[in-house]
């Protein structure tokens, strides 16, 4: 799993929290590395967040979902973004899930063990 957040303690609160329930972690702190990241790794879900870096993570997302080797990776937009155009733009960019913070930390590991489950 990759977690691609700017923000230094969001990224580690997430994937500290995904290594609790057993998952492997990766991080990204801007959308470039995170492109790079998803290239290398394959994961199977990448959370993503909308404003970053280099690359936001709506752009980041189109990307992934164009390119026939990587669509298949699930992705959970996870960002402060809240209006429903974002949203729209998330779904629009190709994004599975839509996740505004602060999250439901057991909504959130819900949804990523079904995203996961036979992978």
């Amino acid at each position: 799993m990759l977690v691609a957040d700017d923000e230094p303690s969001i990224r580690e609160t997430v994937s500290f929290i995904l290594e609790m329930e057993g998952f492997a972690v990766a991080g990204a702190e801007d959308g470039e590395q995170a492109l790079a990241e998803i290239r290398r790794l394959r994961p199977p879900v990448v959370l993503l967040d909308g404003m970053m870096p280099l690359r936001d993570g709506f752009d980041v997302c189109r990307e992934v979902k164009a390119d026939p080797e990587l669509a298949a990776v699930k992705i959970v937009m996870l960002t402060a973004l809240g209006q429903k155009t974002d949203r729209e733009k998330a779904v629009a960019a190709g994004a599975d899930v839509y996740i505004t913070k602060p999250f439901d930390e057991d909504e959130l590991l819900a949804l990523l063990r079904r995203l996961t489950a036979g992978s």
